[in-house]
C-alpha cells in the first residue's frame, strides 16, 4: 500500500490536480492487476506491465497526463507485489 501524506497551501485548481494525480496513480495498479488476472498470473513481467502503461496512456487522456516515469514505477512496484503474492500462494504461505 502506498500512503501519500503532505501539507500544502494551494489554489483550488492545484488541489484538483493533486486529486487527479492520486486517482490516476491508483487506477494504474488496478488495471495492472486486471491484466495479471486475465493472463492467469503466468508470463506477466514488469516489462509487460510497462508496455501496458503505454497503451493506457494512449487510450486514456487522464493516464497520459501522469508522467511516464510515474506510470512505469507504479507498474513495477505493483508487479513486484503481485509476484510476491503469487509466489506465496504457490507455496501456500
Amino acid at each position: 500500500m502506498i500512503i501519500y501524506e503532505f501539507k500544502v497551501k494551494a489554489k483550488p485548481e492545484q488541489y484538483k490536480a493533486i486529486d487527479e494525480a492520486i486517482k490516476t496513480s491508483q487506477f494504474i495498479p488496478n488495471k495492472c492487476l486486471r491484466s495479471w488476472m486475465d493472463n492467469k498470473g503466468e508470463g506477466v513481467s514488469k516489462y509487460d506491465l510497462n508496455k501496458y502503461c503505454q497503451v493506457l496512456a494512449k487510450e486514456l487522456k487522464f493516464a497520459n497526463e501522469l508522467n511516464s516515469m510515474a506510470r512505469k514505477s507504479t507498474a513495477e512496484r505493483y508487479c513486484y507485489s503481485i509476484s510476491i503474492f503469487y509466489d506465496n500462494c504457490k507455496k501456500k504461505v
